[in-house]
């Protein structure tokens, strides 16, 4: 497996020099991580699918939504993204991904809501997998901006104490706290109340644990995109003097 901490680059730590190096693939990056983010909210999560059947205290655990195979990369692009950029440019994707779906849900709400045309069938079809409740959204964006931040701080925060080595460490160590986060919020905030107590922790457990898996299996694939991206852009950002509010967009 190529070692993408070994390929020469020049060490940004400093505020000055960040703002005045030019990205290449920054903005694809983000491009990506919105993209990813959106389908995997507005596509997969309407459909549940079953490869396995694991029965767990009567729950078929098996069961689970098809934006689970999806969602994820946006964990692995976030781990890419605070690798190469650092923090800073690692949050302000996240506040785009959740500026975004913020506005695909509004969007979704008003196109389910206007009246359909005399004769177009297609109403109750565009309801179904559209109409998304406001519970389910506001558990999917809470869960996503403090999973995915999560995931940021902590990357940033090993990859300054290990000295940059170990990348796998530091992608599956911050995906299993951001995971982790994401999961906890998620699923008691969207199903408490609607599925007993041990059907929201069976469906919790399980689908982290496949989530971090995904992140594991997916380990080479960040390895090259690292790589790469560490050689086209010529930097390795260090955040030792980084401000880690989450409430900020500033890069």
């Amino acid at each position: 497996m190529q070692n993408p901490e070994k390929h020469d680059v020049a060490t940004l730590a400093d505020a000055g020099a960040l703002s005045t190096h030019r990205f290449k693939y920054y903005d694809f990056a983000m491009a990506a991580f919105v993209a990813i983010l959106i389908c995997s909210n507005l596509i997969g999560a309407a459909k549940l699918v079953q490869f396995f059947e694991l029965n767990i205290f009567g729950w078929n655990a098996g069961v689970f939504g098809a934006g689970i195979l999806f969602f994820p990369l946006s964990y692995v692009l976030g781990d890419v993204l605070t690798e190469i950029y650092g923090y800073a440019r690692a949050r302000r994707v996240v506040w785009a991904g959740f500026a975004a779906v913020l506005f695909m849900a509004f969007m979704s709400w008003v196109v389910v809501a206007m009246p359909p045309a005399p004769g177009w069938d297609g109403q109750s079809a565009y309801e179904q997998v559209f109409g998304l409740t406001p519970r389910i959204v506001l558990a999917s964006i809470a869960a996503f901006w403090a999973g995915e931040l999560s995931n940021a701080f902590v990357m940033a925060r090993m990859k300054v104490m290990s000295g940059g080595k170990h990348l796998w460490q530091r992608t599956i160590g911050s995906t299993i706290v951001g995971q982790g986060v994401d999961s906890l919020i998620f699923y008691p905030v969207a199903f408490l109340g609607i599925w007993t107590p041990s059907q929201v922790v069976t469906v919790l457990i399980t689908n982290y644990l496949l989530k971090v898996l995904w992140e594991v299996v997916l380990t080479p694939v960040t390895y090259r995109l690292v790589a790469f991206l560490k050689r086209a852009e010529g930097v390795d950002v260090y955040d030792r003097d980084t401000d880690f509010t989450p409430f900020s967009v500033k890069s």
